[in-house]
């Protein structure tokens, strides 16, 4: 059997048990899982990814709520797991630390920044774990590495003693090998015992999205259709939305982060509005990364990784003046995509643009993928809703999946409706 030494994912051992709560039933009794090197337990010190700041910081003194419920619900937490320094990164390599290997496709980057996490599950080192997600850092790993991942609704899972990076767009995630899993974790972190599966009134699929990657459409599309229809009998309507144009029309402040369309247009393919959403959306993430940790960067001066250095530099010189307008983005995207899909409805869109990058991929390549992969990750970043990673197996040997999102505090309709389709895909 394979050990967590053969995929470098654990930063830490230990091995805590359960302390089950006399309130809540043991739901979860008998599996393990992996911590986030982001997450607080008490009597640990937390690494967030950087040596100088596991150096620079005292052991937590009390233990994350999100940790304490997985615990109180009976599993048994493993060990900590390798992070991309400071969360800042959709790759999952760590300079100081090493790249956890993916267990699907050795010579492939895991994904991060959730990297050690993804990566601990997909070995079957542990059935499940947690991680965080701001622009994508559960989603990403859990496509590469070929496993279910569940970016939660903004605030829907308590984000109490996690380190921050954004915390207007901060959620815990996790990640399973099955959906049964996931549910059930879910059902813990959500605070909802009792889960039941709601038929979808539409599947709407956002047609142009597609178009962003390299994997045929319908092999990421028809097995999803097919399990809706087999599930709910065709009650489902499933209809086909240019996205992209959808929220150009009605989210009017994203104007302020849009390029010339005529320079877009000699580029690879790709959605002006989408690209401008991940403009709106990674200038947040940095205006409060540089609120939350540059005093710590300027008085520690800790060493980073090349193109970390180069991010901090630029995250705590930049500008302010457009932080309004991320605000307004968010507002409006919000009630833009809540009327779109209503009560009942399902976005489905690529996880990310293609399978994992190469371990080796050059600067241009892997910053051209990461551009693609941040317009998708950003419709449920920066809207705030909920969206589940879903692997459908190998294309040309690598994995690949598909997202459903759904509104904001639609947790767990979206959890017990990835389930009810499992056995149908």
């Amino acid at each position: 059997m394979a050990t967590d030494n053969d995929y470098g994912a654990f930063i830490e051992k230990l091995t805590i048990s359960p302390t089950p709560s006399s309130l809540v039933p043991p739901s979860l009794q008998g599996l393990t899982f992996a911590i986030k090197d982001i997450f607080d337990v008490e009597g640990h010190v937390t690494g967030f990814g950087n040596p100088d700041w596991l150096r620079t910081h005292s052991a937590a003194t009390s233990t994350a709520p999100a940790v304490s419920s997985l615990l109180e619900a009976g599993a048994t937490a493993f060990g900590f797991t390798i992070m991309d320094e400071m969360a800042c990164s959709i790759n999952g390599d760590n300079v100081h630390y090493g790249t956890p290997r993916n267990p699907i496709a050795f010579d492939r980057l895991p994904g991060g920044s959730s990297s050690g996490s993804a990566v601990a599950v997909a070995a079957r080192l542990v059935d499940f774990s947690i991680g965080t997600d701001t622009g994508g850092s559960v989603r990403v790993p859990a496509s590469y590495c070929g496993i279910f991942g569940f970016r939660p609704s903004h605030n829907a899972v308590s984000t109490a003693g996690v380190t921050p990076l954004a915390q207007s767009l901060d959620t815990v995630g996790w990640f399973a090998r099955d959906t049964s899993t996931l549910k059930r974790v879910g059902c813990v972190l959500l605070k909802q015992p009792h889960l039941n599966c709601i038929e979808p009134d539409q599947l709407i699929i956002a047609d142009d999205c597609f178009k962003l990657c390299s994997v045929p459409r319908d092999l990421l599309v028809q097995p999803l259709v097919g399990a809706v229809e087999k599930s709910f009998g065709g009650n489902t309507e499933v209809k086909k939305v240019n996205l992209g144009g959808y929220i150009k029309e009605n989210v009017p402040s994203l104007k302020h982060f849009m390029t010339s369309e005529d320079v877009t247009a000699q580029q690879e393919f790709s959605i002006p509005s989408l690209m401008a959403l991940s403009s709106s959306m990674l200038l947040s993430v940095m205006h409060e990364f540089k609120i939350n940790h540059s005093a710590w960067v300027s008085s520690v001066k800790p060493e980073f990784g090349p193109g970390l250095s180069a991010l901090m530099e630029v995250a705590i010189r930049m500008s302010d003046e457009k932080i309004d307008h991320c605000r307004s983005v968010k507002s409006e995207l919000k009630t833009a995509l809540s009327t779109l899909l209503g009560e009942k409805g399902v976005l489905v869109i690529p996880t990310v643009p293609g399978p994992p990058p190469h371990l080796k991929a050059d600067v241009a390549a892997l910053e051209s993928f990461s551009s693609k992969a941040f317009s998708l990750l950003s419709i449920a970043g920066v809207s705030g809703f909920c969206q589940v990673t879903i692997p459908l197996g190998l294309h040309e040997n690598l994995p690949v999946s598909v997202s459903l999102v759904a509104k904001s505090g639609s947790d767990g309709f979206l959890l017990s409706l990835v389930d009810s389709l499992a056995g149908f895909m």
